[in-house]
């Protein structure tokens, strides 16, 4: 049963939830390495191949209609992480892509309302307008570390990635874990037709046999870490407490994200890549903790 409003979550609790964006936000720089030798669409391929099985052998199919699994693996598969892998191979840093993929949080929203109808609030323009300003900061300073196509893609994936969130929501209330593993089903055959449409047999072959442990533990990392550990516990999560206690710890992904490319792969971080961080993520901390705070003010 979901906790009451305004309580913190328990320690061991807030723990977890530390883990997972963690993970998520560190996986940009696991998603580096495996590029290093796996071609883009390869190697999204091979993370929702090894996302679907073995799991789909003991979870049961969550009872959605197979449309809506095989819309949210497309959007997923070969929308955002197609898309964002595609991006990283040359175009931009892990650290940019983990902050800049989250206006998928503004995405969601606009989509949201369009469906319900719901008037666009005085706090919502200025959170956009925020990341906007933040977003525009990176594009007037595309350089080795962003460049405009790179940072195009990285939309376009923040956009499906809404579009997969409006699909799940339709799914109603499920296992999330067993719904993206099963969904996953339908991500293989299009990532794996544009791979061997844009990069060809032998690209693939060659990215295959060229592959070290650290590649291959970097794909598996995608599909254990990323998708079952991940999903998993934030699922689990979500159903212990309330959303809005939740969702805002989403805001540390890119924290991370940028950590751990500055740490691990020396990405440069100057005054204009930090003043676009603080853009981007005061709008996103705007747009998601306004609500909560307002509600609580107003006790």
């Amino acid at each position: 049963m979901n906790r009451a409003h305004g309580q913190p979550l328990p320690a061991l609790h807030l723990l977890l939830a530390l883990a997972v964006m963690a993970v998520w936000g560190t996986n940009f720089v696991v998603i580096k390495l495996a590029l290093a030798h796996l071609p883009p669409l390869t190697l999204a391929t091979l993370r929702f191949a090894f996302a679907f099985l073995p799991l789909a052998l003991v979870l049961k199919r969550p009872a959605v209609s197979w449309a809506n699994l095989a819309t949210y693996g497309v959007l997923i598969g070969a929308g955002q992480f197609g898309l964002l892998f595609t991006a990283m191979r040359a175009d931009i840093t892990p650290g940019l892509a983990s902050l800049v993929v989250q206006v998928q949080v503004f995405f969601t929203i606009g989509l949201s309302m369009r469906l319900t109808g719901e008037r666009v609030a005085w706090w919502q323009l200025a959170a956009l307008a925020l990341a906007v300003c933040g977003l525009a900061v990176i594009a007037f300073n595309t350089d080795a570390t962003a460049t405009p196509l790179g940072l195009a893609l990285v939309v376009a994936a923040a956009l499906c990635w809404a579009l997969g969130n409006m699909t799940s929501r339709a799914a109603g209330s499920v296992n999330m874990l067993a719904y993206v593993v099963w969904s996953s089903l339908f991500a293989v055959p299009p990532l794996l037709g544009l791979a061997l449409l844009t990069e060809g047999w032998g690209a693939i072959r060659q990215g295959v046999m060229a592959a070290d442990a650290t590649t291959w533990a970097a794909v598996l990392w995608q599909s254990v870490g990323n998708t079952m550990f991940g999903y998993g516990a934030w699922g689990w999560l979500l159903s212990k407490h309330p959303a809005a206690s939740v969702a805002s710890l989403a805001l540390l992904v890119p924290v991370f994200g940028m950590g751990a490319s500055a740490q691990l792969l020396d990405e440069p971080l100057p005054g204009w890549k930090m003043l676009a961080f603080v853009l981007v993520m005061a709008g996103l901390a705007l747009g998601v903790m306004w609500p909560e705070l307002a509600r609580r003010m107003n006790r």
